[in-house]
């Protein structure tokens, strides 16, 4: 550490504070122009930007002197260094100036007793709340802490090319890790723990395509849909197709694997990671949106279904910490009707018998329950299915109850939510327009205001003409797929306040 380099990590920083746009991209963008770094500097300003990021609310009470006090990024990552790292100014002293040292004596000081559980928790009040009423103080709290942690790297074995444990065995003879505990995760069969962060990128296995990373969570996700040999399988919102490929792999490399997504960016990253699996039986797909008419001749073609939709990303806040800052309450509840809109012509994909599975890597009932129960109120062509009963026929003893609940602090995962849905044959099926009040009550406020404007999900494709003409005066929703970028925030103001 030296004065340079507090001083580079402080730059970021207050880049980042702006919240434009993902701490992700902005830090690699910082990299990618200031190339002199070296591996154990550049592992200093992350490390300190996103500490910072995980503790912001907390770190803003420390180094304010008032309430209205603007943050400051010199201040803050001085402040992530004595009060979290646990520096002592004796340590920090020979990298500081006066100004800064007379600055650290008084972060050192900063009581911090007595702080709102909102504060202690490092989230935005509108979230704590939301939190709070769904797991209760205790839990809410415990859930927010385990995301001030860095998560660890789990890794996938391709099985097209390998077996876990000839991976496993590898590492330990190389003790890559530099530890020797590197494990199999105790969920997934087909996982990999390594207790630290590492470049994986040009490791001899991930260059062959034995291995990718990827959360447990998401690995169990891919087991979730049950994917057999010979199905026809749509991954309905793909990304860069983590979860496509490890669904290819559990396939065998047999039947059909379509992969659709709106960002053709993330499709041809998709492409960069095909030619490593060793896998033949994908065929990818740009989109316009969902309501994309060359999905038409694919409905009820699909044996499995999976619709991992556009969230607000709160599971993943021990990777993405910025999101926290990001996210707001309009932004949830214009997903939810981004959410509600893909899974209902998802829907139309899946055949009689086949299952559609819905997922989001998000914390909130919102975006998660409401939006199952508004589908089965909905659809009652459609039953769920148990999620532990799935998983334990592939030998996989995990039972969160009917859906698939995955916690940080519970399971050492990203915060994950999976709901299996299975179609039923017409004649066993109640007919849409005989739907109950009692179940149109399940729908929430924001998704039944939106559904009473957009019929165009749920009109058959054979729809009177009339019916079309009137569908056209409808307001219609959002039909991109991807969520609206939070506006920026500028920096001057107080970032963390609720």
């Amino acid at each position: 550490m030296t004065p340079n380099l507090i001083r580079q990590a402080a730059i970021v920083l207050s880049n980042l504070l702006t919240f434009s746009s993902p701490a992700d991209a902005k830090l690699s963008e910082f990299f990618r122009n200031n190339r002199d770094l070296g591996t154990k500097e550049r592992a200093f300003v992350a490390e300190s930007v996103y500490g910072v990021l995980r503790r912001l609310r907390f770190l803003s009470t420390v180094t304010a002197n008032d309430e209205n006090d603007p943050d400051d990024a010199r201040k803050l990552i001085l402040a992530w260094l004595l009060r979290v790292q646990g520096m002592s100014i004796r340590e920090l002293e020979p990298m500081l100036n006066e100004q800064q040292k007379e600055w650290a004596h008084l972060i050192k000081a900063k009581s911090t007793d007595n702080l709102p559980l909102a504060v202690q928790a490092d989230v935005r009040d509108w979230l704590w709340e939301k939190l709070v009423a769904q797991y209760g103080e205790a839990e809410a709290l415990t859930i927010a802490r385990s995301m001030h942690e860095q998560a660890t790297l789990d890794l996938r074995v391709n099985t097209i090319k390998g077996t876990r444990d000839e991976v496993l065995a590898k590492f330990i003879a190389e003790n890559t890790s530099g530890e020797t505990n590197v494990t199999k995760t105790p969920y997934s069969p087909i996982g990999i723990r390594m207790p630290n962060r590492m470049n994986i990128g040009r490791h001899v296995l991930f260059t062959e395509g034995k291995i990718e990373v990827q959360d447990e969570g998401s690995q169990l996700l891919a087991h979730l849909v049950a994917a057999k040999r010979g199905m026809m399988v749509a991954d309905f919102c793909a990304g860069a197709g983590g979860k496509t490929l490890a669904m290819g792999a559990l396939m065998r490399n047999t039947g059909r694997l379509y992969a659709f997504d709106v960002s053709e960016k993330r499709l041809h990253n998709l492409g960069q990671r095909l030619k490593r699996s060793g896998l033949s039986n994908l065929n990818a797909q740009v989109i316009s949106s969902e309501t994309d008419p060359k999905l038409k001749r694919l409905n009820g073609k699909f044996d499995r279904v999976l619709v991992d939709a556009p969230c607000s990303g709160l599971g993943t806040l021990r990777r993405n910490p910025d999101l926290k800052w990001r996210q707001t309450p309009e932004d949830v509840a214009e997903l939810n009707v981004k959410q509600t809109n893909i899974l209902a012509r998802a829907a139309k994909l899946t055949k009689v018998g086949g299952r559609l599975i819905y997922a989001t890597c998000s914390l909130l009932s919102d975006e998660n329950e409401k939006i199952a129960e508004h589908f089965l109120a909905t659809h009652p062509d459609f039953k769920l299915l148990n999620a532990a009963e799935i998983l334990a026929q592939q030998q996989i003893q995990l039972d969160t109850g009917d859906y698939l609940k995955l916690l940080p602090h519970l399971h050492n995962t990203d915060g994950f939510f999976a709901a299996v849905f299975e179609k039923l044959d017409s004649t066993n099926a109640v007919n849409a327009d005989s739907v109950t009040e009692k179940n149109k009550a399940v729908v929430t406020p924001v998704v039944e205001a939106e559904a009473d404007s957009n019929h165009e999900a749920k009109l058959p494709e054979d729809e009177p003409e009339k019916a079309k003409v009137e569908k056209v005066k409808v307001k219609k929703a959002v039909a991109k797929q991807l969520p609206k970028e939070a506006k920026p925030r500028v920096a001057k103001t107080k970032t963390v306040k609720a």
